[in-house]
């Protein structure tokens, strides 16, 4: 009985499909808020883009204080249809319109400019969090199987890399559809019509519809199967204390916050695009080189973490990605000053490639270690609490998330881009200049590989691994078998 739970497969095709397309969905979404949001206060708002940045922190700061909210919710669910799956049912209707209340345009000016920008941010955040925790946590559960959850993790986050990269290529394309969309600002100066608003909008329609649909696939063919107390009640000190007294899961919380910018470059993507490419449309050029490193790394992580362990995994990844990022800058200046150049030009699209190859250590680790320090808590204390463990992980995801995009969206400001970008629509300038484009690349590719060198110092000590994680698999395949 026990070698069968921990070793026979127990999901099949449609629920991994499922699972995967939901993730896709739903990051579909937040995708397109994190890179286009931004743009949208600033170019047809009239925002200051480096104050929007610093709203977005502070309403992800304030709203994460529900992740634990969520997470206690989560763990005293007696719902019939699963704790995780009615949670997702629950936020799919506010997200969805959230979504779309985001890019309205609105004729608000100063302060109630911000104010609007602020509680619409917050409110979407909120209903965003609603369903972030349970899709996140609902792994833990999918499957006893620690070698099949990898797996399934594995090719579910592929999904979801993809899904928050998708903005790059659906933008363009509602761009062509829309009457006029296509006449969107060039900063080569080939046309001074800014990006229309109802572009932006029927973008986030579009999006939110098709995202929630395939978001709503979760909870309509997946199984809940490793047990659990239903109703169990949990405080807010049973949270932290489970935080406090579960060291390894401490340890990837800390680790995620020390490389907090790994993703920096998601959030000042367009921008990126519009300076070092000539259009922000031109996005889903560095989007999807990127994304392409990205998803092969998570396709490979499996196979990497059963030759060597996760912890190595993870250390190699983050180094590897310190080293790819400060070339790609080496690169990226001297073409910038070479533009002819074919060889330079290969070179920095391969360096960008490259980067992409570290991301299964920000997108995909993070996820298989909290799995795996649920069932070490369950196995010290008897208790799971995947709601807590997942609340207290999207909280710092999306805390990260938004100190990451704050601090490149303040690099894009002092880099000079909002004064250029005025200069080029009045026809007083024709491009960005060298100190520009700089700027922005070090805070697109530098920066991320700093922090990311830093985010393995706590990562020495993390030993949930090998002998001592398939140890736990079997003990607790024994616990539950013996109930």
């Amino acid at each position: 009985m026990v070698d069968d739970i921990t070793k026979k497969k127990h999901m099949n095709f449609k629920e991994i499909a499922a699972y995967s397309l939901g993730l896709f969905g739903f990051q579909a979404i937040v995708g397109l808020l994190n890179s286009y949001q931004a743009e949208f206060d600033a170019s047809i708002l009239g925002a200051d883009i480096a104050v929007v940045g610093i709203l977005v922190l502070v309403a992800k700061i304030v709203s994460a204080v529900f992740d634990p909210i969520v997470g206690n919710m989560i763990d005293r669910s007696k719902s019939k249809n699963g704790k995780f799956k009615s949670m997702i049912m629950y936020s799919i209707a506010p997200l969805l319109i959230m979504t779309a209340i985001v890019f309205l345009k609105v004729p608000f000016k100063g302060a109630g400019l911000y104010i609007w920008i602020f509680v619409t941010y917050l409110v979407w955040s909120l209903a965003m969090t609603l369903g972030d925790v349970p899709s996140q946590g609902i792994a833990s559960v999918l499957t006893p199987n620690p070698t099949e959850r990898t797996n399934v993790v594995s090719i579910s986050n592929t999904f979801k890399q993809i899904g928050f990269s998708a903005c790059v290529v659906i933008v363009p394309i509602v761009c062509l559809i829309i009457p006029n969309g296509s006449k969107v600002f060039v900063a080569s100066g080939e046309t001074d019509t800014p990006m229309i608003s109802s572009e932006y909008f029927w973008t986030a329609v579009l999006t939110a519809v098709l995202g929630c649909v395939l978001f709503a696939l979760i909870p309509m063919l997946n199984k809940e199967r490793v047990p659990y107390v239903a109703g169990e009640k949990t405080t807010f000190k049973d949270m932290m204390n489970a935080l406090k007294n579960n060291k390894p899961f401490m340890l990837v919380i800390i680790s995620y916050f020390l490389g907090f910018g790994r993703q920096m470059a998601m959030g000042i993507q367009v921008q990126a695009a519009n300076v070092i490419l000539g259009s922000q449309n031109l996005v889903a050029v560095l989007g999807i080189v990127t994304a392409v490193g990205s998803m092969i790394s998570m396709a490979l992580c499996p196979v990497l973490i059963k030759k060597m362990g996760e912890k190595k995994v993870y250390l190699l990844l983050s180094i590897y990605g310190f080293a790819v990022s400060v070339i790609s800058f080496v690169i990226g200046y001297f073409y910038f000053r070479n533009p002819e150049s074919v060889l330079l030009m290969v070179l920095f699209y391969a360096s960008l490639f490259l980067i992409g190859l570290q991301f299964a250590a920000v997108t995909l680790m993070p996820m298989i270690m909290t799995a795996d320090c649920v069932d070490y808590y369950e196995y010290e204390t008897g208790k799971r609490m995947e709601g807590a463990a997942y609340s207290i992980l999207t909280l710092t995801i999306k805390v990260c998330l938004a100190l990451g995009t704050a601090l490149g969206l303040v690099f894009v400001q002092i880099s000079g881009y909002s004064d250029t970008v005025t200069q080029i629509s009045s026809g007083a300038a024709t491009g960005f200049d060298l100190h520009t484009k700089d700027l922005v690349f070090f805070a697109y590719t530098v920066v991320p590989g700093i922090l990311s060198l830093l985010s393995i110092i706590p990562m020495f000590k993390y030993d949930i691994v090998g002998e001592k994680k398939a140890k736990i698999a079997t003990e607790l395949a024994k616990r539950r078998s013996a109930k």
